[in-house]
């Protein structure tokens, strides 16, 4: 049975990350880091914590740490929708070290995080927020990951809402819906979120909506991911607003649109449906869904 943030088992993360990394570095690399780890379980002083988590590199070097599929298994049994496959080593190798940072009592755990991210360069920041989704005391940290969503680097923004299980599992329907607006507004790849179609919701519809209109005023484009959450919530005045897409040049905002009218309830999305046979059969036929929709916009 796959692991609830609230419920992780520590050691057991500790004890599976400390194999990957020793798996990938050579001795001397991996007994630093191991010492950095112990040194932080047993009351390291605040400026050996700060030091090691900025060394940490130093010794994991940035490879991709590219895990093998029974590794990507045993993430996920240790914490739902974890996927640290697609983490550098020394994101791992800084995790670990939060989690031995994790052992000491919730207040002194939670203020010494809040000054790594206080004091963090760049790529410990991305660090940090990858590592959320494993930390312990997740309803104290859906603030900190909130300000990973409002900020303006890129980079922070992907690592808190991508390929992240934290934001469907912890943030309230404002913060979630600020993550799906962004990533549209930033062109961060929607399908890559966790949790997009389980959190849609009636307000982020009509937000969508609203902010298609704006950049169709503007003589630009929507990404047809942005549909993904609008579906469920089609009613007559979004059917008219999305025939726009369904005449489009482009075959994936027209295979996009079917696909949120497919989703809907409403008789008028089932009426416009019917006048759009051919599309919907295409759609069917080709098996073609929001994945495949969202690694085409990407990949063009």
């Amino acid at each position: 049975m796959p692991s609830d943030q609230r419920h992780l088992d520590l050691s057991n993360l500790q004890k599976t990350i400390l194999g990957w990394l020793k798996k990938r570095l050579d001795t001397d690399n991996f007994e630093r880091l191991n010492s950095s780890f112990e040194s932080i379980r047993q009351d390291a002083q605040d400026w050996e914590v700060f030091s090691s988590f900025s060394l940490a590199s130093r010794y994991s070097g940035k490879e991709p740490l590219d895990l093998s599929d029974d590794e990507e298994s045993n993430a996920e049994s240790l914490r739902t929708g974890w996927s640290p496959s697609y983490w550098s080593m020394d994101q791992l190798a800084r995790t670990l070290l939060l989690l031995g940072l994790a052992e000491r009592d919730k207040q002194e755990f939670l203020d010494k995080l809040d000054k790594l991210f206080v004091s963090a360069d760049l790529g410990e920041n991305i660090a940090l927020y990858k590592s959320l989704p494993v930390l312990p005391y997740p309803d104290n940290l859906a603030d900190r990951a909130a300000e990973g969503i409002r900020t303006n680097i890129t980079d922070v923004f992907n690592a808190v809402a991508l390929r992240n299980p934290f934001p469907a599992d912890f943030f309230d329907e404002d913060a979630w819906n600020q993550v799906i607006l962004k990533s549209l507004f930033i062109g961060s790849p929607v399908y890559l979120i966790q949790g997009v179609d389980k959190r849609r919701n009636e307000s982020l519809a009509r937000m969508l909506v609203e902010y298609a209109h704006e950049r169709w005023s503007a003589g630009r484009e929507v990404s047809p991911e942005l549909w993904r959450s609008v579906g469920p919530f089609i009613d007559e005045a979004i059917v008219i607003d999305i025939e726009k897409e369904l005449t489009h040049s482009d075959k994936l905002h027209r295979h996009a649109a079917v696909l949120s009218l497919m989703e809907s309830p409403s008789e008028a999305a089932s009426k416009k449906l019917k006048n759009y046979s051919d599309l919907v059969k295409e759609v069917e036929s080709s098996g073609i869904g929001w994945q495949y929709i969202g690694e085409a916009v990407y990949e063009a």
